[in-house]
């Protein structure tokens, strides 16, 4: 493997975690707009788009080690020190992926967060929802002989004229 493969690796991640944060952004949107009906869509292309960048992450782990290996570095070295000890033009190559997928990963960190607060309101409004559509306590029913149940009996005056 050679900086070539790397390279290359990490424009795949690049282009991953930009179609990562499209699903996002089309998550929210659908929670904004209430269209709860694709949301196990949306999630479980989202976990396609994870499975794709682990699969992928195995993969940049080992071309680094190799590359780290040749360039002397000890295993397992960020991508800013790999930037730092390659060659040139590798190492303003790798600098730049660096901060592009730390761009990436910053905006997919706010948007998750974002998602999140909103699925949690979301979920709060219906709890609120709910517990002021519940029955009261003191409501009952009643028997089969047409009395209250329980032992709460009551007067009742009824119009004659009915």
């Amino acid at each position: 493997m050679d900086h070539q493969h790397l390279s290359t690796l990490l424009w795949r991640e690049q282009e991953l975690l930009d179609l990562l944060l499209f699903k996002a952004e089309e998550k929210q949107y659908l929670i904004l707009t209430g269209k709860s009906r694709w949301l196990a869509r949306i999630a479980h292309e989202i976990e396609v788009v994870l499975e794709q960048l682990r699969t992928l992450e195995v993969e940049r782990a080992a071309a680094t080690e190799q590359i780290a290996g040749r360039l002397g570095l000890e295993a397992n070295p960020s991508l800013r020190t790999l930037a730092d000890c390659a060659p040139a033009p590798w190492n303003d190559l790798y600098a730049k992926h660096h901060e592009a997928l730390l761009v990436l990963v910053s905006e997919l960190r706010g948007l998750s967060d974002a998602n999140k607060e909103l699925i949690e309101s979301g979920l709060a409004v219906i709890n609120d929802a709910l517990a002021t559509s519940r029955p009261a306590a003191s409501a009952g029913t009643y028997t089969q002989s047409g009395r209250a149940s329980g032992n709460a009996y009551r007067s009742v005056t009824l119009d004659g004229s009915l």
